[in-house]
């Protein structure tokens, strides 16, 4: 049988990519983070459904790889399962499960979706950075910042902030204001593609100052960009060419 590895986007219906619709709908059981499997549910209310909590991760493979033994089963992720999702995860545990076909499937993830909210941040070169030192040590975190605010990458930050790391943005702002100039265009989107989706653009020195959550994305500009009728935007180049 096959195990479905689901990128599901932001949680809603239109957010979410064809593919991962019809994997979905293939499955007997979802598996998921219970955050995640309480949006699908209001899409698929008729699947059967098995969640576990935060930090949970190897169990929450390990029930879906068992389960797809005998029937399709669908693993979920929000944004892109191979996108700080279960893909990797999955892929590692299932060298002990050779009967078990694996199927990852990509979805939306908000670099892409906040990206298009705030405008056209992302059209020239950019980096991903996690926040979160709960799987990567904080000192790979802070080289990261520097190395990319260094090369002048517009900059994606996830996880930005928990109430266990209340600081960490203003700190990555400050190690980027060494590199970059406090007037650069920022952006921040909340709830991305959920009820109460919020954005706002602003300022690195103005970014800074201000409070985020676990279910904001932020983006940091490059020195080029600019906001052009309400709209964050990255150039690319194609006018000077």
């Amino acid at each position: 049988m096959k195990l479905f590895v689901v990128g599901f986007g932001g949680g809603n219906f239109r957010n979410m990519t064809v593919e991962a619709v019809e994997a979905i709908e293939k499955s007997e059981i979802i598996v998921g983070y219970k955050v995640y499997t309480d949006l699908i549910k209001k899409i698929f209310p008729e699947k059967e459904y098995i969640s576990t909590g935060m930090k949970q991760e190897t169990e929450r493979v390990r029930i879906a790889l068992d389960k797809a033994k005998n029937r399709d089963i669908s693993i979920v992720c929000s944004g892109d399962s191979g996108i700080y999702g279960m893909a990797g995860l999955v892929l590692e545990m299932s060298a002990e499960y050779p009967e078990v076909e694996i199927e990852i499937v990509s979805g939306v993830t908000s670099a892409v979706s906040g990206g298009a909210v705030l405008g056209a941040p992302l059209t020239h070169d950019f980096a991903v950075i996690s926040l979160s030192d709960l799987l990567t040590p904080k000192e790979k975190i802070i080289r990261r910042l520097r190395c990319a605010s260094e090369a002048d990458f517009t900059i994606v930050l996830y996880n930005p902030s928990s109430r266990n790391r209340p600081d960490y943005l203003k700190k990555a702002c400050e190690i980027m204001l060494e590199y970059k100039s406090p007037e650069t265009v920022c952006g921040i989107v909340r709830n991305i593609a959920r009820d109460g989706q919020s954005s706002r653009i602003l300022t690195l020195a103005e970014l800074a100052e201000i409070s985020v959550d676990m279910f904001t994305t932020v983006f940091i500009g490059n020195s080029e960009t600019k906001v052009i009728n309400g709209k964050m935007v990255t150039p690319r180049g194609y006018k000077d060419v």
